[in-house]
């Protein structure tokens, strides 16, 4: 009998990705069901990247590539962090890899010594435990409250650090609540981490040009320049463009630590897919007119949301500054009774209780370090974004309370 590693049981199977593959399953069942879990934008891979991939293809550049990406991706990439983020890197301080969290993965599993900790403020995405443990670190969850926008005060972060602290995940903006950091919060985060030196920086700034209200983007090392020399800044073309599938994420950091994620991937995956990469070197230096043009869509779509949940008994949200979530409390639902005689203990049973009885899917909060809500992606059209929110409505009031 085939026997398992132990460290294969300290993770479990991605929430996110395993609701989506729930919400297929039950379509081919036949089932009319919504799903409002997606974590991928809904617009196509705008014309000019999809153009760029089919004459990499036609020009032969389908062979195997440099481990750490092609040239010329780096270099696109260097130049973006350049010109968006004021961030200078060479060469030898950009990777790029099978998505970003191919690149999470790489850093952690480079750096972090059984035992090892890892602040992960909370919420968080899901995977950013998962690998940590797999690397046989240890997870050190900081709640970050409501009232403070979901994000993570200076205070709370001293409180956290210790002897054995080696990263901080920073996620701006956030999967799933949207917070989004300004400069001066970072400014006076970075300004605790000035006093532990032996503790790195992990950016996942992922979501960058998704940021609402007219609110500008800043990321750490751009807000401290002094902790550039232990940060990585970590980013992709898988949100912005639209490029979920193709699998392309990229980041920037020291040379020693890009060196180490290197030579890991070259004994995993080796380099990313050839043609994508072709592709996100078009992303990176084409237009960028389209961006705006899909974030005020999102934002359009983040109000209609937010409005009609807020109409629901018992849903209360507050509008998400950037990302394409909406991370809604369940709080004033919990310990209500189906009609059936079960009782909402939890994130995981209202949403069990929305896809059973009305079938919606979207996201427990429990899978984000925050059991009292949950999440939705307004990543959809605006006519089923309409249609969930009332559902969400009809399930709520079919609660007896």
């Amino acid at each position: 009998m085939l026997s398992l590693t132990d460290r294969l049981n300290r993770i479990k199977p991605s929430p996110s990705s395993m609701a989506g593959q729930r919400v297929r399953e039950l379509r081919a069942a036949g089932r009319d069901v919504i799903g409002l879990t997606a974590g991928e934008p809904d617009f196509e891979t705008p014309a000019h990247i999809r153009e760029a991939a089919w004459r990499a293809m036609q020009a032969g550049k389908t062979r195997y590539t440099d481990v750490g990406g092609t040239a010329e991706l780096r270099h696109a990439a260097a130049q973006k962090f350049k010109r968006e983020n004021g961030l200078d890197y060479a060469a030898s301080e950009i990777i790029v890899s099978t998505g970003a969290k191919q690149v999470i993965f790489n850093a952690l599993m480079c750096t972090v010594q059984q035992g090892d900790e890892v602040i992960v403020p909370a919420p968080y995405w899901v995977s950013y435990p998962d690998i940590t443990l797999f690397a046989g670190g240890v997870p050190v969850f900081v709640a970050c409250q409501a009232e403070n926008g979901f994000k993570l005060t200076p205070e709370e972060l001293e409180r956290a650090i210790s002897a054995r602290t080696r990263w901080l995940i920073l996620n701006s903006p956030n999967n799933p609540s949207g917070a989004a950091y300004t400069r001066t919060e970072l400014v006076a985060i970075a300004e605790v981490l000035e006093r532990h030196p032996h503790v790195w920086v992990m950016t996942d700034d992922i979501y960058e040009h998704l940021t609402y209200d007219g609110a500008a983007f800043v990321t750490l090392a751009q807000a401290a320049p002094s902790l550039k020399a232990r940060t990585l800044t970590i980013n992709g073309v898988s949100k912005a463009y639209a490029m979920t599938g193709w699998r392309i994420g990229y980041a920037g950091a020291p040379a020693p630590l890009i060196k180490a994620m290197v030579k890991l991937q070259s004994q995993s995956t080796s380099g990313a897919n050839a043609v994508a990469q072709a592709a996100a070197i078009a992303a990176l230096d084409g237009p960028q007119d389209f961006i705006a043009a899909n974030k005020a869509v999102f934002q359009a779509r983040r109000d209609r949301v937010v409005a009609a949940l807020g109409q629901v008994d018992g849903i209360h949200c507050q509008a998400p500054a950037g990302a394409f979530y909406v991370f809604a409390s369940c709080e004033a639902l919990i310990g209500a009774r189906t009609p059936h005689g079960s009782v909402i203990r939890s994130s995981d049973d209202w949403v069990n209780w929305v896809l059973d009885s009305q079938d919606l899917a979207v996201l427990q909060g429990s899978a984000y370090g925050v059991d009292t809500h949950f999440r939705l992606s307004f990543a959809a059209s605006m006519a089923q974004l309409d249609e969930g929110c009332r559902r969400i409505e009809a399930a709520a009031a079919a609660l007896i309370r």
